[in-house]
């Protein structure tokens, strides 16, 4: 293939190898779990042979070559020749990284960059034992068949033209005293019911009688496999002949799809088979991003004129009455508002991709990561397929990395110190997420010694990063959040994998950008839980309007926890800080204008909003002037222009065309001081 034909392939070729070596990852970790799993063995077979098969063509050699390595171990694996050991799996993973390595560098421009002798001789030495095993049989009469890609390329086409393949195992009599002879007239008889295309010993060996009594042939013939044998048999000093159909794998995988389930009931239908005898194959199409970035932009200019035709509608109505032109007008108006949330929805589901596409990374890194630290840890992870728009799934990678790193290496404790504790000896991290109401929800979960508040703090103020006085005021609920400032760690001492809080600030930052939220869980000596929110997608989100000092604002309602009416005879005062006892809790009050860097009075009234907002366990009341009600909005950034702004997140354009602003609750929150923090767990 030339330069300029291989170009053309080079991008499906890059995306289909990524998917094969993701799944490739994946299997190999759980065949480590599962070493009977037959099923898992052909998948993992399949993949590898897929690879092998669009390297060659594609005339990546290293590529082609290192997978037919792979191919060889995993195909003894499935015949049972040899047991799934963990320096196995050891030396399967390394292969799937210089894989990787390669196919990186084939996506980098720089070709195949990287060597593969080192991996291939750890292969090689995996094979060895097996091969001398078939040395030795082959000396005592028999022969392990194996068939390169030729010639299994030659069978394809044989059968395609109606030829059957067979294995053919000769055994001449004892003391036979022209072997070769024998073996010419097999070879002679033969040729004319069939074509021969492979010899064990090869033909050079057979003619100079260098073999014991035996040799396997390699036919493809349209004769069944008794006349095959009789054609044999009727040559003079033959004492065995055995005729085997030949299988490839991919024929015995559809055997094993397709057969009968026990019981006499009908096996599981395929993906690409449906009822009735009907074809159902899910077709898809590779998409640009930017394509549907852009999809979504205009959807989203969509959704606002769409508020803004009904807002005219409602104007026009209330101005003029009830008239036929306008009556049509709402009819269209609503029709209009109908199609775009029909097309709003299916855009959305086309940036929806499954959690999958994170998690399945994780299993081979927690494994690498507890073999390092010397933990047993069983991961259990739920929820594969929960959707989340696409922009939320490249940015929640890292922040899922720093806690499951965490977890493993000072969640999890030893084995001894565990037994000591009265657990078992494997502790279990869990990984799991689910939707709640408008949001994402995935939690870390570890069953280790867990954190301790007084620790924390002793740690702190050893750090600097409080003073002792300020430590000792602070509830244990806020203890725990000191995690996420920059440089904390409880680790008594560092490793090279993680320490309990390293990095957590850079979670945290992580996840404020797609506007989540993480919450920590923890007991000391039971485990930890950290539980991380995020909206289903970025573009498009549902907050609460208020108005204040004629300007209008908008709560994300994943922030929004209730809405109250207050008295001013209701708000009282704690350290001079304004609050109100809601079912018992006090709770700090905030005027949003105050917050805003505006207005710091109260505007005089008989009674006020408050919306009450909540970050994990913190919650606050923001007193706003008006309620506006809640509504679908299209977040917009504020541009580099303008750049950004304490306590404001973005803009979206209201259906009047004003501008409402978008506020950065967490940033409101943090911006209060600690004398208003401090009250939000009282």
């Amino acid at each position: 293939m030339s330069e300029l034909d291989m170009s053309q392939y080079l991008g499906i070729f890059l995306d289909e190898a990524e998917e094969q070596l993701q799944q490739l990852d994946e299997a190999i970790v759980k065949l480590e779990q599962s070493p009977d799993d037959i099923e898992l063995l052909n998948t993992i077979f399949r993949a590898a042979h897929t690879l092998k098969g669009s390297s060659a063509s594609m005339g990546f050699n290293r590529l082609a070559t290192l997978t037919h390595r792979m191919e060889n171990v995993l195909d003894l694996l499935r015949q049972g020749k040899m047991a799934v050991t963990r320096e196995i799996i050891d030396v399967l993973l390394a292969s799937l990284d210089r894989l990787r390595l390669l196919k990186d560098g084939l996506a980098a421009g720089s070709g195949e960059s990287g060597e593969i002798d080192d991996v291939v001789a750890r292969l090689e030495s995996v094979l060895a034992p097996q091969r001398a095993a078939g040395d030795a049989a082959e000396k005592g009469g028999g022969h392990n068949l194996t068939l390169d890609d030729i010639e299994e390329n030659v069978i394809r086409a044989a059968q395609v033209k109606g030829f059957n393949p067979y294995e053919i195992q000769v055994r001449l009599e004892q003391g036979c005293q022209m072997k070769g002879a024998r073996a010419y007239l097999v070879f002679n008889n033969l040729k004319d019911v069939g074509e021969i295309i492979k010899s064990i010993p090869h033909t050079q060996d057979l003619e100079a009688e260098r073999f014991d009594d035996t040799f396997t042939l390699v036919l493809v013939s349209r004769e069944d496999a008794d006349t095959l044998a009789n054609i044999v048999k009727s040559i003079s000093e033959i004492q065995e002949v055995v005729v085997r159909p030949i299988r490839l794998a991919e024929d015995i995988e559809k055997t094993t799809r397709k057969a009968p389930a026990a019981g006499g009931g009908e096996g599981p239908i395929s993906q690409a088979e449906g009822r009735g005898g009907e074809n159902r194959i899910t077709q898809t199409v590779r998409v640009d991003v930017q394509r549907l970035e852009n999809l979504m932009n205009l959807v989203g200019e969509l959704v606002i004129d769409r508020t803004r035709l009904a807002e005219v509608g409602n104007g026009l109505k209330a101005r003029l009455g009830s008239e036929e032109l306008l009556e049509t007008l709402e009819e269209v108006s609503m029709h209009i508002g109908r199609i775009t949330s029909d097309l709003q929805e299916e855009i959305m589901k086309a940036r929806m991709f499954p959690i999958d596409q994170v998690f399945n990374r994780f299993p081979r890194m927690v494994r690498d990561l507890a073999r390092k630290a010397g933990k047993e840890i069983d991961f259990i992870v739920e929820g594969r397929e929960t959707e989340l728009d696409r922009t939320v799934i490249e940015e929640i990678g890292d922040p899922l990395i720093h806690l499951l790193r965490n977890a493993i290496d000072h969640g999890i404790e030893d084995p001894a110190e565990r037994l000591k504790a009265g657990k078992p000896r494997r502790g279990t991290v869990r990984l799991r997420a689910f939707h709640q109401e408008n949001q994402i929800v995935i939690t870390v979960e570890d069953d280790g010694a867990g954190m301790d508040p007084e620790k924390i703090k002793a740690k702190a103020v050893e750090k600097g990063l409080i003073s002792r006085e300020a430590a000792a005021r602070l509830h244990p609920r806020e203890a725990l959040d000191l995690i996420f400032q920059p440089g904390f760690s409880t680790a008594d001492k560092v490793t090279d994998v993680s320490g309990r809080g390293v990095g957590m600030d850079i979670v945290r930052a992580h996840l404020e950008k797609i506007n989540g939220t993480i919450d920590i869980r923890t007991t000391p000596g039971k485990g930890t839980c950290f539980t991380i929110k995020l909206p289903l997608t970025l573009a498009i989100n549902r907050s609460l309007l208020v108005q204040n000092g004629g300007q209008v604002y908008a709560f994300p309602l994943a922030n929004v926890i209730e809405i109250i009416s207050i008295t001013p005879a209701e708000i009282q005062y704690v350290h001079r800080q304004q609050v109100v006892v809601v079912r018992g809790r006090v709770l700090p009050l905030v005027y949003l204008g105050h917050a805003l860097g505006q207005a710091r009075e109260l505007p005089p009234g008989e009674s006020y909003a408050v919306v009450i907002v909540g970050l994990a366990e913190k919650q606050i009341g923001f007193i706003v002037d008006n309620l506006i009600g809640e509504q679908e909005i299209v977040i917009k950034s504020l541009g580099n222009f303008i750049g950004k702004i304490p306590g404001i997140a973005g803009a979206t354009i209201m259906g009047d065309g004003s501008v409402a602003l978008i506020l950065d609750v967490r940033s409101l929150i943090d911006g209060l001081g600690v004398e208003a923090n401090r009250e939000l767990a009282s």
